[in-house]
């Protein structure tokens, strides 16, 4: 199945939303999957678009890096997302995007650049929880088979689809809680936001 023709089957989803707005870009799957009825995303989310100028398209002023998400036809919400964010600030955008896509029993995984390696938290907003950790040097992709005890190598002869599935499924089983603190707490307790074009210390 094409992303082309799956397109169709996003309308009938809690992702059709942010089709329409234009915020799931650069995908790497945008399709259905082997799942009977779910349509996975895995890309880029915007979170923030630029002012238009004239009939110039710019590029989103703000994204969600290394989204993952699935969502079920005829469902209304997004039983899982995982993406990364530079700053935790930006949970709020996230939230905000989202908004009644979300759900208070959905997985939803947010790897934030700008927090203590060391914590894991649980930060609850508008009505869903968030699973916030840390990223350093690594990728979501990869930091979810790791707090999800998936192997890589199982995932292998998977394709792009398969592997959604496997982290989806596994994800919308985790169970494991981290210390609950709220949105304003995060902010406090965050790091400086690095600067991603300039030259990483060797």
């Amino acid at each position: 199945m094409t992303a082309t023709l799956a397109l169709k089957e996003i309308d009938d989803t809690a992702l059709a939303r942010l089709e329409a707005e234009g915020r799931l870009l650069n995908p790497l799957h945008k399709a259905l999957t082997s799942k009977p009825g779910r349509v996975g995303f895995r890309g880029e989310l915007a979170l923030r678009f630029a002012p238009k100028l004239a009939d110039e398209a710019r590029p989103p002023e703000l994204m969600c890096p290394q989204a993952m998400a699935i969502a079920n036809v005829g469902e209304k919400h997004i039983p899982f997302f995982a993406g990364y964010l530079l700053s935790f600030e930006h949970l709020k955008d996230v939230a905000e995007v989202l908004g009644d896509s979300m759900s208070a029993g959905g997985k939803y995984f947010l790897f934030c650049n700008n927090i203590d390696l060391s914590k894991k938290y649980q930060v609850p907003y508008k009505g869903a929880m968030f699973y916030v950790l840390p990223i350093d040097e690594s990728t979501v992709y990869n930091e979810m088979l790791d707090l999800l005890y998936l192997e890589k190598n199982d995932l292998k002869k998977k394709d792009t689809a398969g592997k959604l599935d496997a982290v989806a499924d596994a994800a919308l089983k985790f169970d494991i809680t981290f210390d609950t603190i709220t949105y304003a707490e995060g902010l406090a307790l965050m790091g400086p936001v690095r600067n991603p074009n300039e030259n990483r210390p060797v």
